[in-house]
């Protein structure tokens, strides 16, 4: 069984070396997968980057609503690890920089493809020194 979550997460933690090497070794395996990175005081602009990224590597069509959905709730479900439940950057004055990982696949024997996200970086105040580590993965089915 192929673990998309394990992977996005990996994915996201690993030097850039690192990264290349799993990446090219889990496509050749049919898994498609996208990294960037991003930097916010909005919870949109992180939606946003995430979501143009994975239609840009073809991760998600750009037609279809369920694909589109499954990596909208994918995406949500990490921003609430990153924000402990609550989505909310500038109103609090927190900033966040973040590295992104998309993976889609097969994750189960079943026919159908699952979709990941993981989010790794740092949010805090808008002071350089005064951030910590964050970490948020979301897995949904398309």
């Amino acid at each position: 069984m192929k673990r998309i979550g394990r992977l996005a997460t990996l994915l996201v933690l690993a030097s850039e070396e690192e990264r290349e090497k799993m990446m090219e070794k889990r496509k050749k395996e049919g898994l498609r997968i996208c990294i960037g990175k991003v930097g916010t005081m909005h919870a949109e602009k992180i939606i946003s980057a995430v979501m143009t990224a994975a239609k840009r590597e073809e991760i998600w069509n750009g037609e279809s609503f369920k694909e589109e959905h499954a990596l909208y709730a994918a995406i949500m479900e990490s921003l609430h690890g990153i924000c402990r439940g609550q989505l909310i950057f500038n109103e609090a004055l927190r900033t966040v920089g973040l590295t992104f990982s998309i993976v889609r696949g097969q994750m189960l024997e079943a026919p159908g493809d699952w979709v990941a996200v993981c989010l790794y970086g740092t949010i805090g105040p808008p002071i350089k020194g005064f951030e910590h580590e964050v970490l948020g993965l979301g897995i949904n089915h398309i």
